[in-house]
Protein backbone atom coordinates (compact mmCIF):
# COMPACT_ATOMS: atom_id res chain seq x y z
CA UNK A 1 0.00 0.00 0.00
CA UNK A 2 1.33 3.77 -1.04
CA UNK A 3 2.40 5.57 1.87
CA UNK A 4 0.42 8.42 1.32
CA UNK A 5 -3.14 6.71 0.41
CA UNK A 6 -2.38 5.58 4.11
CA UNK A 7 -1.46 8.67 5.71
CA UNK A 8 -4.77 9.66 4.16
CA UNK A 9 -6.93 7.02 5.24
CA UNK A 10 -5.20 7.10 8.94
CA UNK A 11 -4.89 10.64 10.01
CA UNK A 12 -5.84 13.18 7.22
CA UNK A 13 -9.47 11.86 6.18
CA UNK A 14 -10.07 12.30 10.25
CA UNK A 15 -8.57 15.74 10.25
CA UNK A 16 -10.62 16.78 7.36
CA UNK A 17 -13.80 16.03 8.81
CA UNK A 18 -13.20 17.41 11.67
CA UNK A 19 -11.61 20.93 10.30
CA UNK A 20 -14.40 20.83 7.41
CA UNK A 21 -16.98 19.91 10.41
CA UNK A 22 -18.88 16.99 8.54
CA UNK A 23 -20.56 14.81 9.90
CA UNK A 24 -20.73 11.68 8.00
CA UNK A 25 -17.53 9.62 6.38
CA UNK A 26 -18.80 10.11 3.23
CA UNK A 27 -18.80 13.29 2.98
CA UNK A 28 -15.28 13.84 3.50
CA UNK A 29 -13.26 14.78 0.39
CA UNK A 30 -11.54 12.44 -1.37
CA UNK A 31 -8.87 12.35 -4.47
CA UNK A 32 -10.83 10.13 -7.25
CA UNK A 33 -8.08 10.95 -10.30
CA UNK A 34 -5.77 12.48 -11.58
CA UNK A 35 -5.69 13.82 -15.42
CA UNK A 36 -2.28 14.64 -17.02
CA UNK A 37 -2.79 16.18 -20.49
CA UNK A 38 -0.38 17.21 -23.38
CA UNK A 39 -1.69 19.51 -26.45
CA UNK A 40 0.64 19.82 -29.02
CA UNK A 41 -0.48 22.68 -31.52
CA UNK A 42 2.68 22.00 -33.56
CA UNK A 43 1.61 18.33 -34.06
CA UNK A 44 -0.50 19.62 -37.41
CA UNK A 45 2.46 20.08 -39.25
CA UNK A 46 4.05 16.71 -37.34
CA UNK A 47 2.16 13.65 -36.77
CA UNK A 48 5.57 12.30 -34.81
CA UNK A 49 4.96 15.16 -32.29
CA UNK A 50 1.55 14.12 -31.26
CA UNK A 51 3.84 10.56 -30.85
CA UNK A 52 6.61 11.86 -28.74
CA UNK A 53 4.16 13.41 -26.15
CA UNK A 54 2.38 10.41 -26.07
CA UNK A 55 5.13 8.17 -25.37
CA UNK A 56 6.38 10.96 -22.61
CA UNK A 57 3.34 10.74 -20.71
CA UNK A 58 3.36 6.42 -20.57
CA UNK A 59 6.95 7.19 -19.29
CA UNK A 60 6.33 9.50 -16.69
CA UNK A 61 3.18 7.82 -15.50
CA UNK A 62 3.87 4.42 -16.26
CA UNK A 63 0.46 3.85 -17.74
CA UNK A 64 -0.04 3.77 -21.61
CA UNK A 65 -1.51 6.87 -22.61
CA UNK A 66 -3.61 7.65 -25.66
CA UNK A 67 -3.22 10.48 -28.06
CA UNK A 68 -6.29 13.41 -28.72
CA UNK A 69 -8.01 14.14 -31.59
CA UNK A 70 -9.37 17.40 -32.84
CA UNK A 71 -13.01 17.65 -33.06
CA UNK A 72 -13.95 19.99 -35.06
CA UNK A 73 -11.75 21.29 -38.05
CA UNK A 74 -10.34 25.12 -37.62
CA UNK A 75 -9.05 26.42 -41.09
CA UNK A 76 -6.99 29.46 -40.01
CA UNK A 77 -5.06 26.85 -37.26
CA UNK A 78 -4.58 23.91 -40.62
CA UNK A 79 -6.36 22.03 -38.27
CA UNK A 80 -8.63 19.31 -39.54
CA UNK A 81 -11.10 17.10 -38.21
CA UNK A 82 -9.72 13.51 -36.97
CA UNK A 83 -6.01 14.64 -36.57
CA UNK A 84 -3.68 13.75 -33.83
CA UNK A 85 -3.16 16.93 -31.71
CA UNK A 86 -2.13 15.59 -28.59
CA UNK A 87 -2.02 13.07 -25.31
CA UNK A 88 -3.41 12.32 -22.27
CA UNK A 89 -3.93 9.53 -19.31
CA UNK A 90 -6.01 9.17 -16.20
CA UNK A 91 -4.51 7.70 -13.07
CA UNK A 92 -6.72 5.81 -10.56
CA UNK A 93 -6.05 4.02 -7.61
CA UNK A 94 -2.57 3.32 -6.19
CA UNK A 95 -0.87 4.57 -10.14
CA UNK A 96 -2.63 7.74 -8.77
CA UNK A 97 -1.44 8.15 -5.19
CA UNK A 98 1.95 7.02 -6.60
CA UNK A 99 2.24 9.92 -9.23
CA UNK A 100 0.95 12.21 -6.33
CA UNK A 101 3.79 11.50 -4.07
CA UNK A 102 6.83 11.48 -6.72
CA UNK A 103 4.84 14.57 -7.94
CA UNK A 104 4.76 16.25 -4.93
CA UNK A 105 7.85 15.23 -3.52
CA UNK A 106 10.63 15.01 -6.65
CA UNK A 107 9.14 16.89 -9.64
CA UNK A 108 7.80 20.33 -7.85
CA UNK A 109 10.75 20.96 -5.97
CA UNK A 110 13.01 20.73 -9.15
CA UNK A 111 11.08 23.30 -11.05
CA UNK A 112 13.01 26.55 -11.29
CA UNK A 113 12.48 29.37 -8.98
CA UNK A 114 9.58 28.00 -7.44
CA UNK A 115 7.63 29.81 -4.63
CA UNK A 116 4.84 27.29 -4.58
CA UNK A 117 1.68 26.21 -7.43
CA UNK A 118 -0.82 29.06 -7.78
CA UNK A 119 -4.44 28.87 -5.78
CA UNK A 120 -6.26 30.24 -9.11
CA UNK A 121 -6.76 26.61 -10.61
CA UNK A 122 -9.85 25.39 -8.41
CA UNK A 123 -13.46 24.71 -10.26
CA UNK A 124 -16.38 25.61 -8.48
CA UNK A 125 -16.76 21.88 -7.42
CA UNK A 126 -12.98 21.93 -6.15
CA UNK A 127 -11.28 20.29 -8.71
CA UNK A 128 -7.91 21.72 -9.44
CA UNK A 129 -5.79 22.14 -12.67
CA UNK A 130 -2.70 23.07 -13.23
CA UNK A 131 0.43 24.08 -15.98
CA UNK A 132 3.58 22.51 -16.14
CA UNK A 133 5.93 23.76 -18.33
CA UNK A 134 8.42 21.41 -19.17
CA UNK A 135 8.25 17.52 -18.68
CA UNK A 136 12.09 17.84 -18.14
CA UNK A 137 11.07 18.06 -13.94
CA UNK A 138 10.16 14.35 -13.42
CA UNK A 139 13.30 12.40 -13.00
CA UNK A 140 12.18 9.77 -15.58
CA UNK A 141 12.44 11.92 -18.28
CA UNK A 142 16.13 11.15 -19.74
CA UNK A 143 17.69 14.92 -21.09
CA UNK A 144 19.79 13.61 -23.50
CA UNK A 145 16.59 11.28 -25.44
CA UNK A 146 14.17 14.72 -25.24
CA UNK A 147 13.75 15.97 -28.90
CA UNK A 148 11.48 18.77 -27.66
CA UNK A 149 10.30 20.17 -24.24
CA UNK A 150 6.55 19.89 -23.58
CA UNK A 151 3.92 21.40 -20.88
CA UNK A 152 1.14 19.57 -19.85
CA UNK A 153 -1.87 20.09 -17.77
CA UNK A 154 -2.19 18.14 -14.44
CA UNK A 155 -6.11 17.88 -13.42
CA UNK A 156 -6.66 16.65 -9.77
CA UNK A 157 -10.31 15.54 -9.95
CA UNK A 158 -11.75 14.92 -5.83
CA UNK A 159 -15.39 15.03 -4.32
CA UNK A 160 -15.42 17.96 -2.46
CA UNK A 161 -18.29 20.08 -2.96
CA UNK A 162 -16.45 23.11 -2.95
CA UNK A 163 -13.21 25.06 -3.59
CA UNK A 164 -12.45 25.60 -0.71
CA UNK A 165 -13.11 21.86 0.27
CA UNK A 166 -11.01 21.18 -2.83
CA UNK A 167 -8.40 23.24 -1.42
CA UNK A 168 -8.22 22.19 2.13
CA UNK A 169 -7.86 18.31 0.77
CA UNK A 170 -5.12 19.04 -1.70
CA UNK A 171 -3.22 20.93 1.29
CA UNK A 172 -3.15 17.98 3.28
CA UNK A 173 -2.08 15.96 0.39
CA UNK A 174 1.05 17.85 0.15
CA UNK A 175 0.56 20.60 -2.49
CA UNK A 176 2.83 23.65 -2.10
CA UNK A 177 0.26 26.45 -2.44
CA UNK A 178 1.78 29.78 -2.83
CA UNK A 179 1.11 32.08 0.34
Amino acid sequence: MNLLKEKYNKEIAPALKEELGLANVMQIPKLEKIVLNIGVGAATQNQKLATDAQDVLTIITGQKAMKTKAKTAISNFKLRDGIFIGAKVTLHGDRMWEFLERFVNIALPRVRDFRGIPRRGFDSHGNYTMGVTEHSIFTEIEYDKIGRNFGMDISFVNSATSADQGRALLTKLGLPFRK
